[in-house]
């Protein structure tokens, strides 16, 4: 492969969706499929065609070997995600829903990913590329994950690349919600980007306005903040700018892994080149595009089908009220 663009890191966990819309308790059969929030951007990147690569361990087990396979065919350069012998792969059981957030429950105490240390090796793999992705999941993983999130920054930055950051919480991962809070709002203010969603921007900021968790980050240092804004879209500060794009309607099948499409789209845009309102643009519409398919990938679209999907909103104005009518009938 050459030359990367993209780096992230973080743990990716083999998922068993129910096949029913019961309770996990009551579910019999499950189909396997890929989770992990930074492998989901990754995955994202590689289908619009950037190189992007992936830090991270799984164990040598059936689960790990299914998901570095994976990783491999998505395109994504596996070159430093490390085989560890002694630790396993985490897993996840993930509820069926016919629209909106479903129940998942975590098993990945102890996993061969939460044990990902600082190397020189991964020092230098980071170092060639453009730019670096993070979310405030490792962090919460161990304490060594939390000197790797932190190393990476520092190596990013030193090299001049840009750094996105996305808090992605888990409030489950970590002791209290103050220690949450405090690491991942100075991991967040060592970054370029930050991308909260309303209610993570209410939680590390204690506001719920856009503009007041935006001014937050920007007085800290960051250069640009995105906050997600759900089905209305998002809206983007900079330090003497803010823009509000509207958002795509769509039929909304599973929420999981919107807010990793808007990473994508905005990573993707900036690589492109595009003007910033059109990288948002392009984030907003593969956020609803992520919505759309039950697995947390399969609605990362490759760029034939993102140039279709912004080409049918921006030229039929039957097709959004089409889709929002759909939206609603999901209730």
């Amino acid at each position: 492969m050459s030359r990367l663009e993209v780096v992230t890191f973080g743990e990716a966990m083999a998922m068993f969706v129910a096949d029913e819309p019961v309770p996990l308790e009551r579910a019999d059969r499950y189909t396997r499929a890929v989770a992990g929030a930074e492998l989901n951007v990754a995955v994202g990147l590689a289908r619009l065609g950037h190189r992007v690569g992936w830090v991270s361990r799984l164990g040598d087990d059936p689960l790990g070997r299914y998901l570095l396979d994976s990783v491999r065919r998505a395109g994504v350069d596996a070159a430093r995600v490390v085989v560890d012998r002694r630790h396993p792969t985490g897993f996840q059981l993930k509820g069926r829903v016919e629209g909106g957030d479903p129940e998942v429950v975590y098993f990945r105490r102890g996993s061969a990913a939460s044990h990902l240390q600082v190397s020189a090796t991964d020092d230098a793999y980071l170092g060639q590329a453009r730019h670096l992705h993070l979310t405030g999941i490792p962090p919460a993983l161990s304490a060594s994950c939390r000197r790797f999130s932190y190393h990476a920054v520092e190596q990013a930055r030193a090299a001049g690349m840009t750094v996105s950051f996305d808090p992605n919480l888990r409030p489950s991962l970590w002791p209290d919600p103050r220690e949450m809070r405090r690491v991942v709002n100075d991991l967040a203010g060592r970054c370029d980007w930050v991308l909260p969603g309303v209610a993570e921007g209410r939680a590390l900021t204690g506001s719920a306005d856009p503009r007041r968790i935006a001014r937050f980050y920007l007085d800290r240092g960051v250069g640009l903040v995105a906050v997600k804004l759900g089905a209305r879209g998002s809206q983007v500060f900079t330090g003497d700018h803010d823009h509000i794009q509207p958002g795509f309607p769509v039929r909304v099948v599973d929420t999981v892994g919107a807010g990793d499409g808007y990473a994508v789209g905005l990573i993707s845009g900036m690589l492109d080149g595009l003007a910033p309102a059109a990288r948002v643009e392009r984030a907003n519409a593969i956020g609803a595009m992520a919505v759309t398919s039950r697995g947390d990938q399969d609605g990362l679209p490759t760029r034939q089908a993102l140039d279709a999907f912004l080409a049918r909103h921006r030229e039929s104005p039957t097709a959004p009220a089409e889709e929002a009518r759909l939206a609603a009938e999901a209730g």
